[in-house]
């Protein structure tokens, strides 16, 4: 053993107890043969002995333990503080990993780089998860590896448990008797938080606080940087990420959830009976594990309980979870809910029953608002105690959360009536509805608040399915305090609506409103806030003037015997209207004219409308949307050049020539369409604000030279054939793309027959990349060109992205114009900006191929853009995060492949 690891040994525990006095030996003939010993060694190895002589003299200055200095010359308590001692070292040397640390090595690696326990100063972590996800674990097993790093190391557990049972002063008393191995008094929080920073701001220390639920535990246990020495470290696991920021911590270390494979290693430690084992055990555990979901609490809870159980008991046990969560798990869980406010509870319980997956975040926060919830700062609340998460999908952002905190979510909902879901808040099952439907029709019901019913798609072959046909009518009647009601029915001639809608309503989505009449006249809902009717049969909403001073939102589609719109005089706050494809619509009420707080209008393939009211009293209207109603000029309304704050205008499908306002007075206007207005002669000056314009199919229109020359910030465009590449060049010097996207679709293939390199033939193609190429130029131009025929632009044109060696080659055929075909062109241009973020990114790429999934494509070439052409325009540059400029998604990312749409 070298004389490091000696000094190393020597150095934990040195103790002298005075010998008695030795007899007269001669020393002198020691010290002569230990020279000479000394001295051979030196010559063979000078390095070595140079070592040696320097531990020497280290161990020389070690000051030991002499029994009439310690514990007052007491040998026994002397003895035992050696004990102690020793036990300490012992403890702090032999530490490792917890055991039921499976699955978490590259967990505890990220964890330990926080750390950075190399480094001086102060340095607070925080672990942060969803209940049951393995923060205390994870902590703990650092916390053991780490702690002979430190002068003194000390583990709060359940922070949020001792709080609830003694003062905060107790746990400071705890932290620092267990550091400074010594009884300490503190009789007061502010007394302690001193006493902390006095006593702790010279030592170098290990500190753990486990489940921390308040940020007064942290002000009083950790309160800064400055109360511990350098080189301490501190590890709060907590489930609230807001309380870690907020206490600012330097690190919030996010717990992922096991993976499939983890999760089986962690059943089979706590389930697998090696003796005894179980019939079946891989097929049975695979069923354990996709219920627990990657949660640890759940993982060893069923495989502890599992473990000496045959077959059928496992069998009985995957049965009964699928009705009766297990308890231990749901408690745990449970205490993430406890925590929250009222408001943010009621949010939660919805979101559990109603909102995960399937609904749009949008969709909800719509419902939430009118609950009033305040859903903006609730969501951000759940999402930070690990409730929910949030995902992407085609359609926007929608609600997600862990199976069994959903679980845990319906267990309370059913409270002490799991078997009665008339006892329950919510209802939203099939099977528990039907079972109401088929009840107690005349039963009062005073416990639901919120009924959500979307029946199973009808087959093809039926023309009124059994779940479209159930008497929710007579169901809904009895709900006196229901505040938000979506249901889906099928109504035929004679069935009858509800004879009562509670007063409470502040939502309602109603699919197959199946009563002809009007509304009760008893129904006043003074808090309605959103109404959505659809394929009802009414002929009007409510006899004569309604006052519904919450109102904000009216949508009223497929209403096939509607022939008049409400008073909108009754309607002060109404923001949101919608008419989509009332047939019989013949005319817009005309207290319209007067209305001053609307911020949308969708008009919607209504034929029969007649002129529509003016609209320039609507200054605070944002988006208007008149389609498919094949207006003539007289027809259209009053005023639109007047709404100074319109961003959206959409007047496709009208038979009007000429538009008599002018479009550049609108100067946040944003996004145009007027495709398919086949009369439509010629178009007014554009507004230097627009950014995406839409005029495709306008057969009589004809376009001046540079239209588009006052758009700097046009970046999609979809328009007829004539101008397209001249358009292209000015589009592509836009300030609108700058590190950003651009769309270009048109008709005709005078792009693609001077794209270079050519275009070619199919839906794959090959870039050669020049030196330099990411610094020279900007990003790609992507043209793919389909027969007129065959033209249908996708929701997505998905395009992957592949390194390519020069030795790999296809069989490339360039694409030819065929005489008397006709042709559609799609442009994609996409800036290295946002695609320089992901893993495939790389500046050393010679050669890339690309491939579309455009089904139709007959042609595909990609190019690069030149930088020189974009130049000096960052400054100005349109943000391309605006809600109009293009997105781009990245479908998938790989060192090797890149996808995007």
């Amino acid at each position: 053993m070298e004389s490091s690891g000696v000094m190393y040994w020597w150095e934990q525990v040195m103790v002298f107890k005075p010998p008695p006095p030795p007899p007269p030996y001669n020393y002198h003939c020691y010290f002569d043969a230990f020279g000479e010993a000394f001295a051979k060694q030196e010559v063979k190895n000078v390095t070595r002995a140079e070592i040696w002589r320097k531990a020497l003299v280290d161990a020389s200055n070690i000051a030991g333990w002499e029994p009439k200095n310690i514990a007052d010359g007491h040998e026994s308590q002397f003895i035992k503080k050696i004990v102690d001692a020793i036990l300490d070292k012992l403890f702090m040397l032999n530490s490792c990993v917890d055991e039921d640390l499976v699955g978490m090595r590259a967990r505890f690696q990220d964890l330990e780089s926080l750390l950075d326990l190399g480094s001086g100063g102060v340095c607070m972590v925080g672990i942060w998860g969803v209940g049951g996800g393995g923060k205390t674990t994870l902590a703990t097993s650092v916390y053991m590896e780490i702690s002979k790093h430190f002068q003194g190391r000390c583990i709060v557990e359940n922070v949020r448990e001792e709080a609830n049972k003694y003062r905060l002063n107790k746990l400071q008393e705890n932290i620092l008797s267990t550091l400074f191995k010594i009884e300490v008094n503190v009789h007061s929080v502010v007394e302690g938080k001193h006493m902390m920073k006095s006593m702790l701001c010279r030592r170098k220390v290990l500190v753990l606080l486990d489940d921390v639920d308040n940020l007064s535990q942290l002000e009083a246990l950790a309160g800064k940087h400055n109360w511990f020495g350098s080189g301490s470290r501190i590890i709060i696991t907590s489930r609230d990420e807001h309380l870690l920021r907020a206490h600012k911590v330097d690190h919030v270390y996010p717990v992922t959830l096991l993976s499939d494979y983890e999760a089986i290693q962690l059943f089979k430690r706590h389930a697998y009976n090696e003796e005894d084992p179980v019939e079946d055990y891989g097929a049975l555990s695979l069923r354990v594990v996709s219920y627990a979901a990657g949660l640890p609490l759940a993982i060893k809870i069923l495989g502890s309980f599992l473990y000496d159980k045959n077959k059928k008991e496992w069998m009985s046990t995957l049965d009964r979870l699928k009705h009766i969560p297990e308890m231990k798990i749901v408690e745990k869980l449970k205490i993430s809910y406890d925590g929250l406010k009222t408001m943010e509870k009621e949010l939660f319980l919805d979101i559990a029953c109603f909102f995960r997956r399937g609904w749009t975040i949008d969709d909800a926060i719509e419902i939430f608002e009118a609950c009033d919830f305040h859903p903006e700062i609730g969501i951000k609340v759940l999402r930070q105690k690990s409730l929910i998460t949030v995902y992407d999908t085609e359609f926007g952002v929608s609600f997600d959360m862990h199976d069994l905190v959903q679980e845990m979510g319906h267990y309370i909902v059913r409270g002490e009536h799991p078997k009665n879901s008339e006892e329950h808040s919510r209802v939203w099952k099939r099977d528990e509805l039907k079972e109401m439907c088929f009840g107690d029709a005349t039963r009062e019901n005073n416990k639901i608040e919120a009924m959500l019913y979307e029946p199973l798609p009808a087959l093809p072959w039926k023309t009124r399915d059994h779940d479209y046909s159930l008497p929710l009518c007579k169901l809904v009647s009895n709900m006196k305090k229901l505040r938000w009601l979506s249901v889906s029915t099928m109504s035929q001639d004679g069935d009858e609506g509800p004879n009562f809608l509670s007063n409470e309503l502040r939502y309602i989505e109603w699919y197959g409103y199946p009563a002809r009449s009007p509304f009760l006249s008893g129904f006043l809902p003074m808090k309605l806030v959103v109404l959505k009717l659809s394929d009802s049969k009414q002929k009007e909403l409510w006899k004569g003037y309604q006052h519904l001073p919450h109102l904000k939102v009216l949508k009223l589609v497929r209403m096939e015997k509607l022939f008049s719109t409400p008073n909108f005089d009754g309607l002060p706050h109404l923001k949101k209207l919608t008419l989509h494809s009332c047939k019989e619509l013949e005319e817009i009420h005309p207290s319209f004219e007067n209305h001053t707080s609307l911020e949308y209008l969708e008009v919607f393939n209504c034929r029969k409308l007649k002129r529509l009211p003016a609209i320039r009293q609507m200054k605070n209207i944002k988006y208007l949307l008149i389609t498919a109603c094949y207006l003539k000029d007289e027809d259209m309304p009053c005023g639109i050049g007047e709404l100074s704050n319109l961003e959206e205008l959409n007047l496709s499908c009208n038979s009007f020539a000429r538009l008599d306002f002018s479009l550049s007075q609108l100067t946040r206007l944003k996004s145009l369409n007027l495709s398919f207005c086949d009369k439509l002669l010629d178009l007014p000056e554009l507004p230097s604000s627009l950014a995406i314009l839409t005029i495709y199919q306008c057969k009589s229109l004809t376009l001046v030279e540079d239209f588009y020359k006052n758009c700097k910030q046009l970046c999609q465009v979809s328009l007829i054939d004539g101008w397209s590449d001249r358009l292209l060049k000015f589009l592509l010097k836009g300030k609108a793309i700058e590190h950003g996207s651009m769309h270009l679709q048109v008709e005709g293939c005078e792009i693609p027959k001077g794209f270079r390199p050519h275009l070619l033939r199919g839906r794959r193609c090959r870039l050669e990349l020049p030196e330099n190429w990411c610094n020279d130029f900007s990003g790609f131009l992507m043209c793919v060109v389909t027969s007129y025929d065959s033209f249908a632009i996708p929701y997505r044109i998905w395009i992957s992205m592949k390194q390519v060696s020069g030795d790999d080659s296809e069989d490339d055929v360039i694409w030819e114009e065929s005489d008397g075909d006709k042709y559609m062109t799609w442009v994609w241009y996409v800036s290295f900006g946002l695609l320089s973020h992901t893993a495939w990114w790389n500046q050393t790429y010679k050669a890339l191929s690309f491939e579309n999934e455009f089904d139709t494509c007959s042609g595909f070439g990609v190019t690069l853009v030149e930088k020189k052409c974009r130049s000096g325009l960052t400054e100005t540059s349109m943000d391309s995060s605006s809600q109009y400029a293009p997105k781009i998604k990245i479908q998938h990312d790989s060192a090797s492949e890149l996808t995007i749409s």
